[in-house]
C-alpha cells in the first residue's frame, strides 16, 4: 500500500485519480496478494471514510480504484444518517483518525426516489423502510414537485448528500475536529452511466 496521505487535498487527489483510472478501465488494485492480506490482518490504516449507499452498483473501492485497507466504508440505503451510522463515523474519526470523510450519493438512488414519492405523492412503505426514509425526507423539503422527474431526482440526490453532510457537521466531535484542522468533509455524486464521481462545490 502507498504511504498513507495525511493532507486532505492529497487524499482528494488520490481518490480523483483512482476514479479516473476506473473510468478508463485501467485499475491498479484488481488483484489482492497474500502478502497484502497478511499485512491487513495486523492493522488497518485507512486514509478516508466513505459514507455511501448500499446500491450494488456503487462499490467505493472499485470506483475509486483503492486498495484493500485504504478506505473505511459505511454503506446504508440512501446514505442515510442514523445512530448506527453516526457511531461508525465516530469510530473512524476517533480510532482510525481518517482526515477525510466523503458522503457519496449516486444517480437514480432508489431510497431517494421512495422518499420523494412519500413527500409528493403520498406513497406508503413498510414500517422499517419508512423509518429509513424518515431519515432522508427532512433534507428534501425544498425540492419542487413540479419539476420533470429526472431533474427532481437529480436535485434530490444532491440535497440528500448535503443533508447527510449537515447532520455530520452538527455533531460536537465533527465541530471539534474541524476546528482543530483534523477533518474535512466533502460531498459527491456517482454517475451510474459514466462511472465518474462528481464532487459537489463546498459553497452550494
Amino acid at each position: 500500500m502507498p504511504n498513507r496521505p495525511q493532507n486532505t487535498d492529497e487524499i482528494l487527489e488520490r481518490l480523483t485519480a483512482g476514479n479516473a483510472r476506473f473510468v478508463r478501465g485501467e485499475p491498479r488494485f484488481a488483484v489482492v496478494t497474500k502478502e497484502k492480506l497478511a499485512d491487513l490482518a495486523r492493522v488497518q490504516r485507512p486514509y478516508a471514510t466513505i459514507v455511501g449507499c448500499s446500491d450494488s452498483r456503487v462499490a467505493p473501492e472499485r470506483i475509486f480504484d483503492a486498495d484493500m485497507g485504504e478506505l473505511f466504508i459505511i454503506r446504508v440505503a440512501g446514505n442515510a444518517i442514523s445512530p448506527e451510522v453516526m457511531g461508525s463515523i465516530q469510530f473512524a474519526a476517533l480510532h482510525l483518525e481518517t482526515p477525510l470523510f466523503v458522503v457519496l450519493g449516486h444517480e437514480g438512488c432508489g431510497a431517494v426516489t421512495a422518499a420523494l414519492d412519500a413527500i409528493h405523492r403520498g406513497a406508503q412503505q413498510p414500517s422499517r423502510i419508512q423509518r429509513l426514509l424518515d431519515n432522508i425526507i427532512p433534507g428534501l423539503a425544498g425540492i419542487d414537485s413540479t419539476l420533470a422527474p429526472d431533474e427532481e431526482l437529480r436535485r434530490a440526490v444532491e440535497a440528500n448528500v448535503r443533508w447527510s453532510m449537515h447532520q455530520i457537521t452538527e455533531t460536537p466531535e465533527a465541530k471539534m475536529r474541524a476546528t482543530e484542522g483534523k477533518m474535512k468533509l466533502v460531498g459527491a455524486v456517482y454517475e451510474l452511466a459514466t462511472g465518474m464521481v462528481r464532487f459537489l462545490p463546498a459553497d452550494a
